[in-house]
């Protein structure tokens, strides 16, 4: 059984695949076999979990799942609990970073947004920032943008400082994994809680041409942005989807969840894509 963190790859071939899963939120564990419920906690669990087996008999090894934030809906550590248990059965090594409802409980769900409680919470020390794995090849960077109370996130000075420090010490190709995106999705209610200090990001990362890739969460939707030289990914959630493109908030509910795939190769390119649950 892999060790967590992992902070070294092998794959054989020197090529990295990398599962992305992102925004699961789960509220509860639940037994499936004994609880019919059709509720929120029941279908998250489910599609969490079709999902990851989904994705893991697809004709492609895997050598690292990332999980990009937003794993629960309730900050509880049994929650966690489960879905690290989950990822242990695989075999396969995981990495997991914080969104907003990790250190964020909304208080008053019946409630409109703007009307419930956000509430600060510390994030589970399971989750990872400012961490490093590294293959022959790349460098894979892992940051929190998390703040706790806030639906929005914050790409702090200091992480940036943390950055520059990484990719001026190391001149592998690089991806960095973060929760919230750093480019608009033009949709004007998420992209108001995208992170903050973005312009001062990439003012910084632009003296790094090795910096090829950055995926996030949060925007529930794929979406494919070139910026700098560098490929931006957002990517489906395990639960329900946002509507693209739309500046209220609303539910795409034609869309399945999904995951994206990427393969780094040694040469420093990169191939990705998305699958959608099988209806």
């Amino acid at each position: 059984m892999p060790s967590y963190p992992v902070n070294t790859l092998c794959p054989p071939d020197e090529q990295l695949n990398i599962l992305q899963i992102t925004d699961l939120h789960l509220s509860t564990p639940v037994n499936k076999s004994t609880d019919d419920r059709r509720g929120d906690a029941v279908l998250c669990q489910h599609s969490f979990e079709t999902v990851l087996a989904q994705a893991l008999n697809d004709d492609i090894r895997c050598d690292l799942i990332v999980v990009t934030g937003d794993l629960v809906n309730r900050v509880k550590p049994d929650i966690y609990d489960h879905i690290f248990a989950v990822l242990q059965a695989t075999g396969i090594p995981f990495a997991c970073i914080a969104g907003n409802h990790d250190v964020t409980d909304e208080l008053g769900y019946d409630l409109p947004f703007f009307q419930r409680e956000l509430v600060a919470k510390p994030a589970d020390p399971r989750l990872l920032s400012r961490h490093v794995i590294e293959s022959a090849h790349w460098q894979l960077l892992f940051l929190d943008s998390s703040i706790a109370g806030k639906v929005s996130g914050e790409i702090a000075p200091s992480d940036i400082d943390w950055l520059c420090q990484q990719l001026s010490h190391c001149s592998k190709p690089a991806l960095i994994a973060v929760h919230h995106h750093l480019i608009p999705v033009d949709s004007d209610w998420i992209d108001t809680h995208m992170a903050k200090n973005s312009e001062d990001f990439w003012q910084q990362m632009s003296a790094f041409t090795h910096l090829k890739v950055i995926i996030s969460g949060h925007t529930h939707q794929e979406q494919v942005r070139h910026y700098q030289g560098v490929t931006v990914y957002s990517t489906p959630s395990t639960c329900y989807q946002f509507k693209p493109f739309a500046d209220e908030f609303a539910y795409d509910k034609r869309a399945q969840p999904g995951y994206r795939w990427l393969q780094l190769a040694n040469n420093g390119e990169v191939a990705s894509w998305v699958e959608r649950l099988d209806t």
